[in-house]
């Protein structure tokens, strides 16, 4: 008869390793994807992707149906009742026939199952619970994945707006480099070999453009519509938080659909002991029927007589063969493989958060670093280019140009990449923490 409580043996401590903790009720974790994702654009591809997901309304049935079964078990704590008229024609050698019926109303009430229908009550609202986690678990995914994607492509846009830029730097350069050549100040060698790299960052922009589209498309099918042009602003409309607070270890629990479904079905497990304990006891039975019948007369209510019974019965299992033995044998061994398992979920979710934080202040931490590169080759390749246009001394090549272009093209873009891996981190610290599947 006892209701589930978490057990005092689950070890909670250093979850998250060095990780940072705070406020329970200011975590990452704790905040709906609305307030975690500000950009509008976004909001409004998220929204439509909850609305027309699949597997969200296949899950809301599937809730639905949870719902049903439990009703029905509430209902069991009442008693069951039943009508079933008979009626009888007899008759000796052809004569006329008598006429016979009863009309009983029966009834049947289980009063005394020593905790075997509060069990199965408390199973079933466990199973409803269980069904809504599984659906949050889908929702944050389906979030985190339409953010992913989207801000994806915003890192694409960036590249592409680099590229574009640096083609037409590149062209000038391979314009500058043919006539200098006129001027006999160059060579052939040095207007191919820039021709050359122009045509490889173009042919990059065709690649950059493929991967759009095959993003969009991704978008879409999540999205449940024909492939289309998505709408976005860019990498800069991300708001990370100033300060990621994780809260502490147990507050997984209120958030992580993994870690909520793996104590339900530890509390499914612990009722399903109590119910294998139930079963040693009596099983107390009241019915009763009452109705009336015509007792044989030949008109149908006349003379109607009432009838009516009442049955009391006490079952109590004495020899089963084993079986109750075995099956209270088998519930205690679930449940702890269940305890065990619940244990594990939670040190996979304190790892997952660990790491994730390790990938965004890593990616942080390289923000600056790639900033000062990106300015140190910009100011570099001014000055080689500069100094290439007035080679008087020929201190300059253009080797040292192609060089100091392309190393600024791939720190430009790898600066583009850094700002997607700080943005992703972000979103895989609050998915870590079970953000997203809140409304």
């Amino acid at each position: 008869m006892k209701n589930y409580e978490r057990p005092t043996d689950i070890q909670t401590d250093g979850l998250y390793g060095n990780a940072q903790t705070g406020n329970t009720e200011q975590s990452l974790g704790a905040k709906a994807w609305r307030e975690f994702f500000t950009d509008p654009t976004l909001q409004s591809l998220i929204e439509r992707g909850l609305a027309q997901s699949v597997s969200m309304r296949q899950l809301d049935l599937q809730i639905q149906e949870a719902q049903e079964y439990l009703k029905c078990s509430k209902l069991a704590y009442i008693p069951s009742l039943s009508i079933a008229p008979q009626g009888q024609l007899s008759s000796m050698d052809w004569n006329k026939p008598s006429k016979f019926y009863t009309v009983p109303l029966t009834a049947s009430w289980q009063i005394g199952s020593f905790g075997q229908l509060r069990n199965a009550k408390k199973s079933a609202e466990v199973g409803v619970e269980q069904t809504r986690t599984a659906r949050q678990a889908v929702q944050q995914a389906l979030v985190a994945n339409i953010a992913n994607i989207y801000y994806t492509l915003c890192m694409l846009d960036a590249e592409i707006a680099t590229s574009e830029k640096t083609v037409k730097n590149w062209r000038e350069t391979v314009q500058l480099t043919k006539q200098l050549m006129a001027a006999g100040r160059s060579n052939k060698a040095a207007v191919a070999q820039t021709e050359a790299n122009c045509y490889s960052v173009e042919t990059s922009l065709l690649d950059l453009r493929e991967a759009v589209i095959e993003a969009e498309n991704a978008l879409c099918t999540i999205l449940g519509e024909a492939p289309h042009h998505i709408q976005r602003t860019s990498l800069d409309s991300f708001r990370a938080p100033q300060q990621l607070e994780t809260g502490v270890p147990m507050s997984l629990l209120a958030n992580r659909p993994d870690v909520k479904q793996a104590e339900l079905k530890l509390a499914s497990a612990f009722y399903a002991v109590n119910s294998a304990k139930a079963a040693f006891y009596p099983s107390l039975t009241i019915s009763g029927t009452l109705g009336f019948t015509n007792n044989g007369g030949s008109v149908e209510l006349n003379p109607g007589k009432w009838i009516w019974n009442a049955l009391g019965s006490l079952v109590q299992p004495i020899f089963q063969n084993g079986r109750l033995r075995a099956q209270k044998k088998v519930a205690i061994m679930q449940q702890e493989e269940a305890k065990m398992a619940f244990q594990q979920s939670l040190i996979a979710a304190g790892n997952e958060v660990n790491t994730a934080l390790v990938k965004l202040q890593t990616a942080q931490g390289k923000e600056s670093l790639i900033a000062a590169q990106v300015n140190s080759l910009t100011e570099a390749v001014k000055a080689t280019e500069a100094l290439y246009k007035d080679n008087v001394t020929r201190q300059v090549n253009y080797l040292n140009v192609l060089t100091a272009q392309t190393g600024l093209y791939g720190a430009q873009l790898g600066q583009i990449s850094n700002q997607l891996d700080i943005v992703q981190a972000t979103i895989e610290v609050y998915q870590a923490l079970g953000g997203g599947s809140l409304e």
